[in-house]
């Protein structure tokens, strides 16, 4: 079946980090497709049709009447956002797909979500969804990032914290001075920080999204180090 292409019009845009931009793309008249949080929607702009970029939702299935994807500078597409779209630009876009979801059902569940730079924007949606419809899903979402200048949605995801007491998020620096104020963990995410957070293997689902490396990296320790079943196992790789 075909997949639904609509143009739509960016309502807002809002600069994150310097190089880090998220668009709101409000929904056309008559709009209303069925998708699923921690999916992915496909654009591309109307006058370079023949250039697609695929980006994670960072809203969620609950936030109606529009979507949000966050971008960063990178690549044609990233840059063409970042330094130039704004609120009035129309884009085209392909319905969501993708099966990186979050796995709420049954109740219970443990949720490792690991991320390196923007690959922790999915993961908003997990958080926005838990929380609005008060679940007892355990969210661990464990961020790597080079500075405290290069964390996104920081006040966002420490406010969904403070709003469900099932949420944690951690951040971790890898390129920091050692004169700097930063108190919070240090270093790459290694096997060590994420045994730490597993309480209940059997119900933990593993999530990784960000740099080819970190989700390799993620992969090995899962599958191979702690054995962890396939299924247990989801990953989205950002080249």
């Amino acid at each position: 079946m075909a997949k639904l292409i609509a143009e739509m019009l960016v309502e807002t845009v809002t600069m994150e980090l310097p190089d880090t931009k998220t668009l709101r793309l409000k929904w056309p008249d008559g709009y209303d497709v069925p998708f699923k949080t921690g999916q992915f929607i496909t654009i591309y702009w109307p006058d370079t049709p023949q250039y697609k970029r695929a980006y994670s939702l960072s809203s969620c299935a609950l936030d109606r009447g529009f979507y949000e994807v966050t971008v960063k500078r990178d690549g044609k597409m990233g840059t063409r956002i970042v330094d130039w779209a704004k609120a009035g630009d129309k884009l085209t876009v392909i319905e969501p797909a993708g099966k990186f979801l979050p796995v709420f059902e049954p109740p219970g569940k443990h949720l490792i979500c690991i991320a390196g730079g923007s690959g922790v924007t999915p993961f908003r949606g997990f958080a926005r969804e838990a929380a609005r419809r008060q679940l007892d899903t355990r969210i661990t979402i464990l961020y790597s990032v080079r500075t405290t200048n290069d964390i996104i949605f920081h006040e966002e995801f420490k406010g969904l914290e403070q709003e469900n007491e099932h949420l944690d998020f951690y951040v971790t620096c890898t390129r920091l001075h050692p004169s700097d104020p930063w108190t919070g963990r240090r270093g790459r995410i290694d096997a060590a920080w994420v045994k730490q957070h597993i309480h209940d293997l059997p119900n933990t689902v593993f999530y990784a999204c960000g740099p080819n490396e970190l989700v390799e990296a993620t992969e090995t320790l899962v599958l191979d180090e702690l054995k962890v079943p396939k299924e247990q196992m989801k990953t989205e790789k950002w080249g």
